[in-house]
């Protein structure tokens, strides 16, 4: 999408502090050795009693706090997930947004696999661009992969899942303090790829209809049989190469601007990565890349928005340097984020003191 003008972002990621270490799993048979190599995981935040609506809160908290934004003026609350939020048949996005005291925001609820948080964050500029007069929005994402319906190791190929919340506040430009700018936003798709998730499965009637766990390797492994791994590989190839591409020439940059100083990766397993996202961002962009995932894992729909939180809060960017975030999720959606370090901002009516050496009158 063309952004009018750049947007302001605040990003926070909440962890639980169990971790389960590789070496945990593999002594658990959670995991076997060769799988664990191909994943490149070091180890997996576990939730065991926060609910992923409340791991949204808690990021939510903070980012409100540090963007110094009342959440009575927040105009949306957006919230995305994969797995079980905590109840059925229920809202987590007005849970979230009533937590908060956001009582005047329209709380939105987004179900795009993995590409959910970076979604969020598009839809929420779409809404500032499109009404003036709209407040600040915030995109959360909450999810907790937990056992007898989601085996955090065996659920799925080519990653392990991690349970966390994030929470990226976006507003227009100069409102409210930030932690990044966003420059550029692009995302493209490739519906027919629905099928991998889906396999030769009817549409049941009942949840977990098709067993009592979790699998995705089942549908992965028809796709792979009657349609081929390639077929998938070229299509995403293309579209992270369109996505890339229109992200850096919406704000400006050449793929070789040096300026670019990072290319961030998915949360995904290494051998994943390195199959489906690294050979077409090495072949469209000179920036070196990123991976932030490995002490994290796959974090459901929030692998881009705590990429955010992670270039936000550390020191992997100087003022004036920018970074482009990539993702993607079944169905598929691939998006593409530039974002860059703020120049810091003196306080208002400052202005620089001249001063002379009294030794010389010559200025210092």
């Amino acid at each position: 999408m063309r952004l009018s003008g750049t947007y302001g972002l605040v990003c926070a990621a909440w962890y639980p502090s169990e971790r389960q270490t590789v070496e945990e799993a593999l002594a658990a048979g959670d995991v076997d050795r060769r799988t664990a190599a191909d994943l490149g995981y070091t180890a997996l935040p576990v939730s065991a009693d926060t609910a992923p609506p409340d791991m949204a809160v808690a990021a939510g908290q903070r980012v409100l706090e540090r963007g110094d934004c009342p959440a009575r003026t927040l105009s949306m609350v957006l919230h995305a997930s994969v797995h079980h939020q905590g109840h059925d048949a229920w809202s987590a996005p007005h849970y979230i947004a009533d937590r908060l005291s956001a009582h005047h925001a329209v709380p939105i609820g987004l179900l795009q696999q993995c590409n959910g948080g970076a979604i969020g964050i598009e839809l929420a500029v779409s809404r500032l661009q499109g009404d003036p007069q709209a407040g600040p929005a915030l995109v959360t994402t909450g999810d907790r992969f937990l056992m007898p319906s989601w085996h955090r190791w065996r659920t799925d190929y080519g990653m392990a899942a991690g349970d966390a919340g994030t929470a990226v506040l976006v507003h227009r430009g100069d409102e409210l303090p930030s932690d990044l700018t966003l420059h550029a936003l692009a995302t493209t798709v490739a519906s027919e790829l629905e099928v991998m998730h889906r396999g030769e499965d009817e549409l049941n009637a009942d949840p977990l209809g098709h067993g009592p766990m979790i699998d995705v390797r089942r549908p992965k492994r028809h796709f792979v049989r009657s349609i081929g791994v390639d077929h998938f590989t070229k299509l995403a190839h293309d579209r992270i190469r369109e996505a890339v591409r229109e992200a850096l020439a919406s704000c400006g940059l050449a793929p070789d601007d040096p300026r670019l100083r990072h290319a961030v990766l998915p949360r995904l397993g290494a051998k994943a990565m390195a199959e489906a996202y690294v050979p077409p961002l090495t072949e469209s962009v000179a920036a070196p890349l990123l991976d932030l995932g490995r002490a994290t894992g796959h974090l459901g729909a929030g692998d881009l928005n705590a990429s955010l939180a992670d270039l936000a809060n550390g020191d992997r960017l100087e003022p004036g340097q920018y970074a482009l975030v990539l993702n993607g999720g079944g169905g598929f959606t691939f998006t593409a984020a530039v974002v860059s370090r703020p120049e810091p901002k003196r306080p208002p009516g400052r202005r620089t003191a001249r001063t002379t050496d009294p030794s010389t009158g010559e200025p210092t």
